[in-house]
C-alpha cells in the first residue's frame, strides 16, 4: 500500500473516498451532512459510519464521515484506531485509493504517524494460508493524510508512523504461523535474515553453546521436544550514543506449549503457537529501531523452544540449575515460560545490559486479574516502571503496575532446590514475576505479562482476529525517547 501525504484542499483531492472524522457533538455542513445531524441520524459515536456518494464540490467520489467519539477522549491513539476500522469498512466497499483529512488542530506529526499507523495497521489480513476465493479479495492500492500546517512538513512523521506499523505487522504475521511452520530453527532464520536486511547483529546461540554456559532452565523445557532450542541475540548500536544506557530486550518464544507432561487441556491448544508473541514482538522491535535510530544501544535476547510431552521431556519433581546458579524445582513443566526467561534475563545481564525489560505470555493469572484490555506490568525499579507506563499511555497499550512485595516471595519455596518454578494457587501472575525477579536481581528490570494482550479471538473494527503485536509500540517509544 502506497502512504503519502497532501497539503491541498480537501476539494482537489482525488480519491475513492476520503475519511472525514466527526466527533460528538461536532457539527459538519459540508457534503449535506447537516440535515443528517439535525435529524439524529449522525451522532458521531465511535465507529459510526455514515458514507456519502458523490459528494458535490469535491474531486473524492465518496465522503465517509467516521465517527470518532467524544472531543475530551479523542487522542492519537484514539486517531489511531479510527483510521484503521475506517479503512477496513472502506476496503469492504472496494475502495482502493483512500485519503483522511486531518483538520481542527489535529493537523501534527503525532497524528499524521498515527493516522498511517492505523491504516497499515488495519490492512493486514492474516489470510496468508488462505487459496483462491477464500482470500480477502479487497486491496487497498494508496493511503494519502491530508493535512495543512503552515511551515511543517509532515512526510517524515507517515515514514515514522509506516515503520511502528510495518513492524508491528511482522510481529503480527510471525505470531499467526502455526507451529508446523515456524519451530526455534525457523525463528533464527527469521532473525537472521531480518538482521542482514536492516543491519543489525545477529548471534543464535545453539544447544551446545548453551549447554557450556550452564543454561539448564531453558534447555529443561527444550529436552522433550525433538526441535533443537535457540538463542537468538540481536544488537543495535547506534552511531554516537548519548549515554551509556545499554537496553536489554528479553522476549519468550515458546513456539508451541503443549504444558509437557502436565498437558493441557486439548480444548483452546491450537491457539498455543501464540506463545511465542513476547519474542516475536522484540523482533518487531528491533526491526524499528533499525530504522528510526535511536541514541542508545539496544539488545534483545529470544530463547526459543518448544514444550513437548517427549520421552525425554523432564517431569514434575526434576531439578534444573539455571546460568545464574540457583537451583529451581520443576513442580509443573506448564510453567515453562518463566525457566527460558530465567536463562535469558542472567544472559542478558552478562552481557552488559543496564536496563531489562522482558514480555511474555506468561499467566492465565493475569487474564483472570486484568482481562484482555491491560498488560500485566511488574517492575523492581520505580524509574523503569514509570518510564514504560508513560510510554504505554502514550500508545495506547494500556498497562497495569502490579505488586511485587517480598511477602509474595513465601509463596516460592522448596525443600529440594533454591526456588520452585510456581507457588500456590494464590497470586499466579505475581508469583511467576517474583521468580523472574530473583534473575533480573539488582538490574533495573520491567516485566510485562502480554498473555491475555498478544492475541484477539475476535477481531476488532481496526484490526483483523489474531495477534495484536503489543507492546511493540511501547518498547519502541521507551528506546527512541530514552534519556539518560
Amino acid at each position: 500500500m502506497k502512504i503519502a501525504t497532501d497539503s491541498r484542499t480537501l476539494e482537489r483531492i482525488e480519491a475513492d473516498a476520503v475519511i472525514v472524522p466527526l466527533l460528538e457533538g461536532c457539527q459538519e455542513p459540508r457534503f449535506g451532512a447537516g440535515a443528517l445531524l439535525e435529524a439524529g441520524e449522525i451522532t458521531g459515536k465511535p465507529f459510526e459510519w455514515t458514507l456519502l456518494h458523490q459528494p458535490a464540490g469535491i474531486a473524492a467520489k465518496r465522503v465517509l464521515l467516521a465517527g470518532a467519539g467524544k472531543a475530551e477522549k479523542f487522542d492519537a491513539a484514539e486517531m489511531r484506531k479510527l483510521a484503521g476500522a475506517a479503512l477496513r469498512h472502506l476496503k469492504s466497499k472496494s475502495c482502493r485509493n483512500i485519503a483522511m483529512i486531518l483538520e481542527d488542530g489535529w493537523a501534527t506529526g503525532e497524528a499524521v504517524s498515527a493516522a498511517v499507523e492505523g491504516a497499515v495497521l488495519g490492512d493486514y489480513e492474516p489470510d496468508r494460508y488462505k487459496s483462491g476465493d477464500n482470500k480477502e479479495k479487497h486491496e487497498v492500492e494508496s493511503f494519502t493524510v491530508i493535512a495543512q500546517q503552515q511551515g511543517e512538513d509532515f512526510g517524515q512523521a507517515a515514514a515514522r508512523g509506516r515503520i511502528l506499523a510495518e513492524a508491528q505487522n511482522f510481529t503480527r504475521a510471525l505470531v499467526n504461523e502455526p507451529a508446523n511452520r515456524l519451530t526455534p530453527a525457523k525463528i533464527a532464520g527469521a532473525a537472521r535474515q531480518l538482521a542482514a536486511e536492516q543491519g543489525l547483529a545477529c548471534d543464535v546461540l545453539d544447544q551446545n553453546r548453551m549447554q557450556a554456559l550452564g543454561m539448564g532452565a531453558l534447555l529443561g523445557v527444550a529436552q522433550g521436544s525433538a526441535e533443537p532450542p535457540a538463542l537468538i541475540v540481536l544488537g543495535y548500536r547506534p552511531e554516537k550514543a548519548t549515554g551509556k544506557t545499554h537496553l536489554g530486550l528479553v522476549g519468550k518464544g515458546v513456539t508451541f506449549d503443549t504444558g509437557g507432561i502436565s498437558i493441557k487441556p486439548a480444548d483452546g491448544m491450537e491457539k498455543m503457537k501464540y506463545d511465542m508473541a513476547g519474542g516475536a514482538a522484540m523482533l518487531g522491535v528491533m526491526r524499528a529501531l533499525a530504522q528510526l535510530k535511536p541514541s542508545i544501544a539496544v539488545s534483545a535476547f529470544i530463547p526459543c523452544v518448544e514444550n513437548m510431552p517427549g520421552s525425554r521431556a523432564q517431569r514434575p519433581g526434576d531439578i534444573v540449575t539455571a546460568m545464574s546458579g540457583k537451583t529451581v524445582e520443576v513442580i509443573n513443566t506448564d510453567a515453562e515460560g518463566r525457566l527460558i526467561l530465567a536463562d535469558a534475563l542472567t544472559y542478558a545481564r552478562k552481557q552488559g545490559c543496564t536496563h531489562l525489560v522482558d514480555a511474555a505470555t506468561l499467566t492465565g493469572a493475569i487474564v483472570i486479574a486484568l482481562g484482555h484490555y491491560r498488560v500485566g506490568l511488574f517492575a523492581n525499579d520505580d524509574g523503569m516502571r514509570d518510564r514504560v507506563l508513560q510510554a504505554s499511555e502514550i500508545e495506547g497499550e494500556r498497562m497495569w503496575p502490579m505488586p511485587l512485595d517480598e511477602d509474595y516471595k513465601d509463596y516460592l519455596k522448596s525443600p529440594f532446590a533454591d526456588l520452585p518454578n510456581i507457588g500456590g494457587r494464590w497470586g499466579g501472575a505475581v508469583t511467576a514475576a517474583m521468580f523472574l525477579k530473583e534473575f533480573a536481581e539488582d538490574t533495573p528490570w520491567v516485566h510485562l505479562d502480554i498473555a491475555g494482550t498478544a492475541w484477539l479471538d475476535d477481531g476488532k473494527p481496526y484490526l483483523a482476529k489474531g495477534a495484536s503485536g503489543v507492546p511493540v509500540r511501547t518498547l519502541v517509544r521507551l528506546a527512541a525517547t530514552w534519556k539518560d
